[in-house]
């Protein structure tokens, strides 16, 4: 089981959409995915069409990250309604916000990983989408992971910000969990005819070079009417759901390679 952790360290640039597209893909390609909604926002959970009713929730599972309780918090997207795969998620709770706090225990940092080694036979991908600071949260979704995708726009500060990201999940893989790394950094919202965007798209690659994904990922209504409609990227009509369905394969074909899962399983690691 390959855990990725997706985030951001500020609001507003699309990170959960950017989740909502990876597991869109992941369901496209038949990978048994499961998306941790870590942010207490939950925008995931709805994104996703979860019906919460007779749930726990990811608050309950880092109280106590027993199989029975963690179990218990999983449901079905209903992206599967009709449609044959295995996409289920750790439903989202504000009031996750409880253990958020500046200053983890070692011993709060490892429950999520202490709660998904009880299920991992299960899925073959865990996508999180995490909490949009450097927080609590985000430090037990970094334990818990074997890669960090950091998403950015390509605006004044996001050199800055990706920078900062970077160094802190160096800073968590030299003393907390040493199979930490980063995926890369995903550009969110990039808009072709700005030249304001091509030079931080260019800044970025002078200053981290491969770690910068390719596809950028343009500005396109038809993400927030999926994510809206609560329906999958990947089966919304028309050419601008089909261009970033295509977009989101190729991040997730990176993904799949770095954890070696379904055709990449006998490729050499990333």
């Amino acid at each position: 089981m390959h855990v990725l952790s997706v985030s951001s360290l500020k609001g507003g640039v699309g990170k959960t959409t950017v989740t909502l597209g990876l597991a869109s893909a992941a369901f496209a390609r038949g990978v048994r995915t499961l998306v941790v909604d870590l942010d207490p926002q939950s925008d995931v959970s709805t994104g996703m069409d979860i019906q919460v009713a007779g749930h726990l929730n990811v608050a309950d599972v880092l109280g106590s990250p027993k199989e029975k309780t963690v179990r218990a918090a999983i449901a079905p997207s209903g992206w599967t309604r009709n449609r044959p795969g295995t996409i289920d998620v750790m439903i989202g709770s504000p009031s996750a916000i409880n253990f958020d706090g500046p200053h983890p225990s070692i011993r709060d940092i490892w429950k999520l990983e202490e709660a998904l080694s009880t299920i991992e036979k299960d899925y073959e991908l865990v996508l999180i989408d995490c909490a949009p600071s450097l927080n609590a949260l985000t430090r037990t979704a970094w334990a818990a992971s074997d890669r960090v995708a950091v998403v950015t726009e390509p605006g004044l500060f996001s050199v800055a910000a990706a920078d900062r990201a970077l160094r802190a999940i160096e800073e968590i893989r030299r003393g907390l969990s040493p199979r930490l790394q980063p995926l890369g950094i995903i550009v969110n919202r990039a808009r072709s005819a700005s030249l304001e965007h091509q030079f931080r798209i260019k800044e970025l690659r002078d200053m981290f070079g491969p770690l910068v994904l390719s596809p950028q990922l343009p500005e396109r209504t038809s993400l927030q009417q999926a994510q809206g409609a609560a329906k999958p990227l990947h089966i919304w009509p028309g050419d601008s759901a089909l261009e970033m369905a295509g977009y989101f394969d190729q991040l997730l074909d990176r993904v799949l390679r770095t954890a070696r899962i379904g055709e990449y399983a006998e490729a050499p690691a990333v």
